[in-house]
C-alpha cells in the first residue's frame, strides 16, 4: 500500500496553511487555515473492509512543561517527548482513494468540531488538543476530526508529524463516542492486512530553519 501527499513532500515541511498556527510577524504566532492536507493512497490489498487514518507527533513534551511558550524560555531538546494525536478517523470505505486539502478540516472551532466532514461512512475520534485546553475557558471541550500542527513557539526542535493509513478487515471500529487513538488501535489488534505512512516537520520557533 502507497500513500502521498500532495501539500507536502515525505519528510518535508508541512505547509502552514495545514497548520493550528503559524508564525507571525508580529508577536509569536497567529492562528492558521488548519486545513487537513491533502492525502492519497493506492494498492489496498484485498480483503480490506475498512481504512483508518491517523495523524501523531512525536515529539510532543509529555508530561505539558510549565515554561511552555513562555517569554525567555526554551524547551530543552533533552525534554521527554511523547505523542500528541492530531487526527483519528474511522471506517472509511475500502473504494476511498484519497482526501483532498481541506475537505476534512478548515479552520479552528474553540471548544472543538463537533461533527467534521470526512467520506461518506467514516467517523472520527478526539484529538490531544481535547485535554491540551482542558480547563480553558474559552477552548475548552471535545476536539474531535483534525487539528494541524502547533508545536511550542519557544521548543528548540522541530517536530515530526506523521500521517498513517491502515488498511483492516474490519468493516467498522468497534469504538464509540469520544474515542481516542489508544483505543482505536487496541480495537484492531489483529485486524490489520496492511500499513502506509508519510511524514512532515513543522517548527514555530523563528530560530528553527525548516527547509
Amino acid at each position: 500500500m502507497k500513500l502521498a501527499s500532495r501539500s507536502f513532500s515525505d519528510g518535508g515541511v508541512i505547509p502552514g496553511r495545514c497548520a493550528f498556527a503559524a508564525k507571525a510577524p508580529v508577536g509569536h504566532v497567529r492562528l492558521s487555515q488548519n486545513l487537513n492536507p491533502e492525502l492519497h493512497w493506492s494498492d489496498v490489498p484485498a480483503g480490506t473492509r475498512s481504512l483508518v487514518l491517523l495523524c501523531t507527533d512525536a515529539d510532543a513534551p509529555s508530561p505539558k512543561p510549565a515554561d511552555v511558550n513562555t517569554e525567555g524560555a526554551i524547551l530543552s531538546p533533552k525534554l521527554p517527548r511523547g505523542e500528541f494525536v492530531h487526527w483519528v478517523m474511522v471506517d472509511m470505505p475500502p473504494t476511498t482513494t484519497g482526501i483532498a486539502e481541506g475537505a476534512c478540516g478548515s479552520g479552528i472551532t474553540p471548544g472543538g468540531k463537533r461533527q467534521p466532514d470526512g467520506p461518506e461512512g467514516s467517523r472520527q475520534g478526539i484529538n490531544d488538543y481535547t485535554a491540551w485546553f482542558a480547563g480553558d475557558k474559552d477552548m475548552g471541550g471535545p476536539y474531535f476530526g483534525y487539528d494541524g500542527p502547533c508545536p511550542p513557539w519557544n521548543d528548540s526542535i522541530p517536530h515530526h508529524y506523521t500521517f498513517q493509513l491502515l488498511a483492516v478487515d474490519l468493516e467498522r471500529c468497534p469504538v464509540d463516542g469520544e474515542f481516542t487513538a489508544a483505543q482505536v488501535r487496541k480495537a484492531l489488534d489483529g485486524h490489520i492486512l496492511a500499513s502506509a505512512a508519510i511524514g512532515g516537520r513543522y517548527a514555530l520557533n523563528p530560530l528553527i530553519r525548516l527547509r
